[in-house]
């Protein structure tokens, strides 16, 4: 054992902690190994596998190693190759490849043919051209949706719909209790019963999405005896690394692999998990022994990576969460800086406090700006291309540019160059204060007398009174647009036309967030700051378009990363800023209403604090479209740590006696016991207004409100004091 460690600081130069080394050794039965930031987890594994074979003498092909993501994948075989060029590969997968060679071999075995029906945007688009949309999973959400719902489905909501379904078959949900899955998205149930019956439709021919490939290889291992077996006879150690992120259709799969040998080694960090929403189980790590009785369970807590004032206070921030492991991540580092909270005046300072702090900075690709949301690199994106500053998208959303938002606001100046084309009017015909009518609309595009709109309207069509004079003041408008700054017309597009009424009805009825289209709005106007005219704001947005699609290939580049704080874990950088750190975004409002939502939140922060090595900021402010935002409880959480008397200093005498529950002022009205809620029972929620419980089922109870059904923890609603009854009870 000795000469392993020997041989590896003499080779590589890697010397083990106590902790390392043990888990390195440890190496029969099942193990639980968790691993702080930076605590040389992927190094750790590694040395494991090497001391697996060349001290315990076991072939590479006995050991399976499996991973969350591809890039994970081959980044711990390019490692493996690194340390041990004279050895043969260990078997390097994520879940979802070991998956598919199971339903493979299955349905090879069957002599019936499959087809995977996932792809991305090029590959959507190929197959609806080619008119295979039965060939392509959301050229098929789309068809149903269409179907089901009579509307078009938005980026958005496909977006939600998608995760709708991962998230109920990696959660092993059965049909049966489909509804009390929340999804903002009308008729989603419906539709996702619709997408499996058309999946199902053709006997001779099986079509599967990534997440049908995890159920059905968890059915095939289920209820097949000798796939199992062989399975399981050809692995005699198994290793899973990001076990945090795994959900629990995985955990299934991978249960019934080890339960011959029990060879196990699971490595997570329970305070890193930030993906429940897709299915993810972090609650599984918390209950490993009971899965596994005699598991060993260690904890990896030096951290490597940062400086000894982030390690301090991002230890004593995750503290404020109780459903997790008691760790003490510590480092042997030295100071650097004390982290800094920045106050700006408003939202739009932000990206100009970015840009003046960043300007002359040589080292880019050390720096990164993250943020919990994709909208908020848009603004960024266009002041650092007009600063000339470099920057590297990790995950670059082009959606942005086709949003439904943005092409309603380019159709309105398109209508103020000409309102002789009723197809341009067609499309925002319903969003500004004209009213007009569908039956309307058709009856003017019958006429194609390449005439105006507006005249043909008022001419040919039968139109209400009311109607009249707000159509020939629609017109006056749209020609007085043309001849404007694009900041101004887009103002006159969202209060003299009405269009922000519009979309707020619209929002009602299809159940979208005003607050983020607003957003998207808000971000058009800083876009449109300083044009001259109507062509060269569309002519920016076309230049930004393409921006955003080379900011992808610029990884490794001298470019300083924007990321959101999802897509930075498992990375690292001397200086990180995370940006929009304000209540309402993290934690969102949907965050406050459950406990499990605010801790994942908490992680999520943890996650992006934990990214950094020397210097870390936090940019928070008081007012964002023009509202005044109270800055995020977790910055509150901070200044606290590195200030432990400003609690006492700052309180103002007038509030002394509120009570608060996370930085929430709590509710004397409210429902305080689980026998006062009952079904049939009228309640106001806080966030979600008022609604009527419709269900009480374990810890949980179902609220039906105006335009959305919620699944609500009962212990969040009473401990926070959510609900208040609409009659005394």
């Amino acid at each position: 054992m000795g000469d392993f460690f020997t041989k590896m600081k003499n080779d590589l130069g890697i010397t083990l902690n106590d902790v390392q080394k043990n888990a390195v050794i440890k190496t029969e039965g099942p193990l639980l190994l968790l691993a702080s930031p930076g605590s040389g987890k992927t190094t750790t594994v590694i040395m494991r596998i090497g001391y697996l074979i060349m001290e315990k003498g076991i072939h590479p092909s006995r050991i399976k190693a499996v991973t969350f993501s591809k890039a994970s994948a081959n980044d711990m075989k390019e490692r493996f190759t690194r340390f041990y060029p004279e050895l043969p590969s260990v078997d390097f997968s994520t879940i979802h490849s070991f998956a598919f060679e199971v339903v493979r071999n299955h349905y090879r075995k069957l002599g019936i043919p499959f087809t995977i029906i996932e792809g991305d945007h090029d590959s959507d688009e190929r197959a609806g051209s080619a008119g295979n949309f039965q060939y392509n999973k959301k050229l098929m959400l789309r068809h149903l949706f269409k179907s089901v719902v009579g509307e078009n489905i938005t980026e958005d909501q496909m977006d939600e719909l998608t995760t709708y379904i991962s998230y109920i078959k990696n959660k092993m949900i059965p049909n049966e209790r489909w509804a009390e899955v929340s999804c903002d998205v009308p008729q989603a149930e419906e539709i996702f019963k619709q997408y499996e019956e058309l999946k199902r439709s053709d006997s001779h021919h099986v079509l599967l999405d990534f997440d049908d490939m995890l159920t059905m290889s968890n059915d095939i291992l289920e209820k097949d005896k000798k796939v199992l077996s062989h399975y399981q006879n050809r692995y005699d150690y198994f290793l899973t690394d990001e076990s945090q992120d795994t959900s629990l259709v995985q955990h299934s799969i991978i249960e019934k692999m080890v339960s011959t040998h029990r060879n196990l080694c699971v490595v997570a960090d329970d305070d890193q998990s930030i993906y429940s929403w897709r299915g993810a189980e972090p609650s599984y790590l918390l209950k490993y022994k009971e899965k596994y009785s005699d598991a060993s369970i260690m904890f990896m807590e030096q951290n490597y990576r940062s400086s000894e004032e982030v390690v301090k206070v991002a230890n004593s921030f995750i503290k404020r969460n109780k459903n997790r492991y008691e760790k003490n991540m510590f480092t042997q580092n030295p100071s650097h800086q004390p982290i800094e909270v920045k106050h700006l005046v408003n939202f739009k300072e932000q990206s100009k406090y970015l840009v003046h702090e960043l300007d002359d900075t040589v080292h880019l690709k050390e720096i990164a700006i993250l943020y919990r949301n994709n909208s908020s690199s848009i603004g960024l994106m266009n002041d650092f291309d007009r600063a000339g500053i470099p920057f590297y998208m990790k995950d670059a959303d082009n959606r942005f540019f086709s949003h439904w938002v943005v092409q309603d606001i380019l159709n309105f100046m398109r209508m103020a160059f000409t309102d002789k084309r009723p197809d341009i009017l067609e499309k925002i015909h319903l969003k500004f204060n004209g009213y007009i009518t569908k039956q309307q609309m058709q009856a003017l595009r019958r006429l194609n007398n390449n005439e105006s709109v507006f005249d043909n309207l008022l001419k040919h069509v039968k139109l209400q009174e009311y109607q009249v004079k707000l159509l020939k003041t629609s017109k006056e408008t749209f020609k007085e647009m043309k001849d404007m700054k694009p900041l101004q017309a887009i103002r006159v597009i969202r209060d003299g036309l009405g269009y922000d009424k519009a979309i707020e009805k619209i929002s009602k009825s299809l159940g979208f967030r005003m607050d983020y289209l607003v957003g998207i709005l808000n971000t058009l106007e800083e876009i449109a700051t300083d044009l001259e005219s109507l062509q060269d704001f569309a002519e920016r947005l076309k230049h930004l378009e393409v921006v955003l699609k080379t900011a992808k290939k610029k990884k490794g580049h001298e470019a300083i990363t924007l990321s959101t704080f999802h897509s930075a874990k498992g990375l690292e950088f001397e200086k990180v800023y995370m940006i929009d750190v304000v209540d309402g975004i993290i934690p969102s409002k949907e965050d406050r209403t459950d406990h499990l939502l605010l801790e994942e939140a908490a992680r999520l922060f943890y996650v992006g604090m934990t990214r950094a090595k020397k210097q870390l900021t936090l940019v928070t402010y008081p007012y964002r479209d023009g509202k005044k935002v109270e800055e995020s409880v977790f910055v509150t959480d901070v200044k606290n740590i590195l200030d432990p008397t400003r609690m006492m200093k700052s309180e103002p005498v007038v509030k002394k006696n509120v009570k608060k529950i996370n930085g929430v002022p709590y509710n004397p009205n409210s429902i305080s016991k689980k026998e006062e809620l009952h079904v049939g029972l009228a309640v106001t929620h806080r966030v979600f207004g008022t609604g009527e419980i419709t269900e009480i089922s374990g810890e949980f109870i179902t609220l039906k409100f105006q335009s959305k059904e919620k699944k609500l923890s009962i212990s969040a609603c009473l401990e926070m004091g959510l609900l208040e009854p609409l009659v005394k009870t």
